[in-house]
């Protein structure tokens, strides 16, 4: 039983990245603003950008700063700026952007 639970999830998953593969081009042209006003206020700084891409509810802001070396007055700050503009859904201690980056995003910061 449990593989069949097992293929179902990996089958579910698989249908999940083909869906975004597919619909990625018109993602990003409906999150066009969203994705412009997180670049602002990431700005250029590699840690904030990492930190963003980070926020998918899973982590608490203590997780975020380990992995990233964020200074923890400065996420705090990027937190509350992400939350004020619409950017985050959820608890802040979790935070967890209201849209999905690319994992280039941090790319692009260089």
């Amino acid at each position: 039983m449990t593989n069949t639970n097992s293929d179902v999830s990996e089958a579910i998953l698989e249908m999940r990245d083909l869906l975004r593969l597919l619909a990625g081009p018109a993602i990003a042209e409906r999150d066009q603003k969203r994705r412009a006003e997180i670049q602002k206020i990431v700005g250029t700084s590699a840690p904030r950008a990492k930190s963003v891409l980070l926020m998918n509810g899973s982590r608490t802001q203590v997780n975020i700063r380990k992995e990233t070396a964020i200074h923890k007055g400065e996420l705090s700050a990027l937190v509350k700026r992400l939350s004020e503009g619409g950017l985050l859904v959820g608890d802040i201690k979790h935070p967890r952007l209201a849209i999905v980056l690319p994992q280039t995003f941090v790319e692009r910061m260089n």
